[in-house]
């Protein structure tokens, strides 16, 4: 994803992200890797440790605040880098972006990482203006530091240094060889010299082709017309694009060759434009391969998406027949069989590729460019009996919950999740944060009741901040919210796809979790929801509502008291044990660990020599 942003009129922002998967597929070994990395991060974390990993359905609610700040954005079909570079040089805007690519772009006026924005010092200009102090990355400066190199082989510098898209094991021979200067070889530091050799080794050319020619001169003749192709066939990677993200914000919609050359439905490249259906509907849609994203969950346990694969089988059969032009590029990456889907998952701390069946439709369900010439009715029942809910029980609820109700009732069903009551609870309390603000917010609300919900609001936030001070995680009740959490993504990509029968939820008033496991431990260990729920008779009664309308697809062992479901939980233990037999097809990937994901990212250090000598005193 990155950002960019007028200095001349500073009230225009506008937002461009990657959509799916390159159709090429040549990132797929990088994205392995970085699957591995962050099945790492999550194991760590999950037992105390460090790490980052984004919060599941972090995409859906950033879309969902850049709606509510009217910041215009637009979602790419595939990898986005090159289309950003080509509208940041047409608006002659910097780019805001965590990935170090844009240090290799010729961008004309810089690059800005979202790392050195100092967020909480916010400086004025003569008492009116207000900035956020930041640095901009020059490739002119940097260009220059390096004998005043031709930026033209910035490109040639990242393939040989290996980058997203290609990772030559030959381009050894060629770093072995070449006598790069900064002493290459050094045990110490031997990553940062070596870079600062090979730009300084490549400042002495006049061009890429010069450059190119050298470079092969060092590795074996029968190699070199292969490495020769492979190599310039990455450097186009950072040349412009042919795509106009302008138009779109100009006409409300873009020509992208590779999208249009697909055939696919018009409806279906509008709303991926426009972030209304997932990057994942068009990896599915396109390579027929899928990337579930791992969880801080526990990882003795099943993945967490195990759960929600029957709605994930459905959204894979409304995918079946989108366009004839397709099969050629899924068929690259799955064996013959007319329904397969694979999906790219964790198993313990590695990742497996299964094979997933996608389930067959009746024939007016399998027309995608059709999908939205069907009526309300029939779209909102295809999605209730995916999530195997009754359109009655969800009569009572708000608009803005039937789906997280509707969600949390197919939850239920599945006896794997080991549901307990409190959890329940949790998740409902937490549902009624966006009414409790809304009653807060709304000027004819009478003062007792403003009062009440003002209070109750008060204390989840007392429970929320509570938490986050360094309460142990409880990697059980972890897990069971990360297999609902995975339910609720699915549930709203095939709502999604279906033209939101359901109104879409404010996921940023949702689901908190701080908060649901701040009450887990408060439901635990004295508090009651009678009593929390006293202080607000508006929220008590819109509980009850949603309690009533999932309590009747839970399992009656969560409402008895403690110690009288052993029977229960061995019936669970054998399901689990058939499901797993039961899987599907799978190849396992046994690769282990990871390389960095932001590979360039020194080129971003203010000294590259200070630098250097700092990691050899590491």
């Amino acid at each position: 994803m990155a950002m960019l942003f007028s200095t001349v009129f500073p009230s225009i922002q506008t937002w461009s992200s990657d959509g799916g998967c390159d159709i090429s597929d040549k990132k797929l070994t990088t994205l392995k890797d970085r699957a591995r990395e962050k099945i790492q991060m999550a194991h760590s974390l999950s037992v105390g440790g460090s790490g980052y990993v984004c919060p599941l359905l972090i995409r859906e609610v950033f879309i969902q605040v850049l709606i509510k700040l009217q910041v215009c954005f637009v979602q790419c079909f595939s990898e986005a880098d090159r289309d950003i570079m080509t509208l940041a040089n047409h608006w002659n805007c910097p780019v805001l972006s965590s990935d170090s690519d844009f240090c290799i772009f010729d961008l004309k006026t810089g690059f800005c990482p979202l790392n050195s924005f100092q967020w909480r010092n916010i400086n004025t200009i003569k008492g009116t203006q207000n900035y956020i102090p930041a640095k901009c990355f020059s490739l002119d400066a940097f260009c220059h530091h390096f004998s005043n190199m031709n930026k033209a082989l910035l490109p040639l510098f990242a393939v040989l240094c290996g980058n997203d898209h290609i990772n030559l094991p030959i381009m050894e021979t060629f770093l072995s060889k070449a006598r790069l200067p900064l002493g290459a070889t050094s045990s110490k530091g031997r990553r940062h010299h070596r870079i600062l050799g090979l730009l300084n080794w490549l400042s002495h050319f006049a061009n890429p082709t010069e450059a190119l020619d050298n470079v092969l001169k060092y590795l074996p003749k029968k190699d070199r017309e292969n490495v020769k192709e492979l190599l310039c066939g990455s450097m186009e990677e950072y040349q412009q694009s042919r795509v106009k993200l302008q138009d779109f914000f100009q006409c409300g919609t873009y020509a992208c060759p590779d999208a249009l050359n697909l055939g696919l439905p018009e409806w279906v490249l509008v709303a991926l434009a426009k972030g209304q259906l997932s990057p994942f509907i068009s990896d599915a849609l396109v390579l027929r391969r899928t990337i579930l994203h791992t969880q801080v969950e526990n990882m003795q346990q099943p993945n967490a998406h195990r759960i929600s694969q029957p709605i994930r089988q459905i959204i894979y059969g409304l995918l079946l027949n989108a366009s004839p032009h397709l099969d050629k590029t899924s068929r690259n990456a799955l064996p013959p069989q007319p329904l397969a889907f694979s999906e790219m998952e964790r198993i313990n701390k590695n990742i497996k590729t299964s094979i997933i069946d996608a389930v067959e439709l009746a024939k007016d369900h399998s027309d995608l460019s059709k999908l939205t010439e069907l009526s309300l009715r029939r779209r909102q029942m295809l999605l209730l009996e995916t999530l195997k809910v009754k359109q009655t029980i969800l009569e009572p609820i708000p608009a803005s919950l039937k789906l997280p109700v509707a969600v949390s009732c197919y939850w239920l069903q599945h006896t794997e999740t080991k549901t307990k009551l409190h959890h329940l609870q949790s998740l409902l309390l937490a549902m009624l944060m966006g009414p409790l603000t809304a009653i807060i917010n709304s000027p004819g609300k009478e003062e007792l009741q403003e009062d009440g919900a003002k209070m109750l609001y008060a204390e989840f936030q007392r429970v929320k901040v509570q938490t986050r001070l360094g309460t142990r995680l409880d990697l059980d009740t972890a897990h069971i919210f990360c297999q609902w959490q995975s339910c609720l993504q699915m549930g709203m990509y095939l709502n999604q796809l279906l033209s939101t029968p359901l109104p879409e939820p404010d996921l940023t008033r949702l689901y908190s979790g701080s908060l649901v496991h701040g009450l887990c431990q408060q439901l635990l260990a004295s508090t009651s929801v009678e009593s929390l729920l006293s202080m607000c008779p508006e929220a008590k009664q819109l509980y009850e509502h949603l309690f009533n309308a999932t309590r009747s697809y839970a399992p009656t062992e969560i409402f008895l008291p403690k110690g009288k479901s052993n029977s229960k939980k061995k019936r669970q233990k054998k399901q689990n044990t058939s499901c797993s037999k039961n899987r599907g097809r799978t190849t396992a990937h046994t690769k282990c660990w990871y390389k960095g994901n932001n590979r360039f990212g020194l080129l971003m250090v203010e000294n590259l020599e200070e630098h250097s000598e700092a990691s050899d005193l590491e």
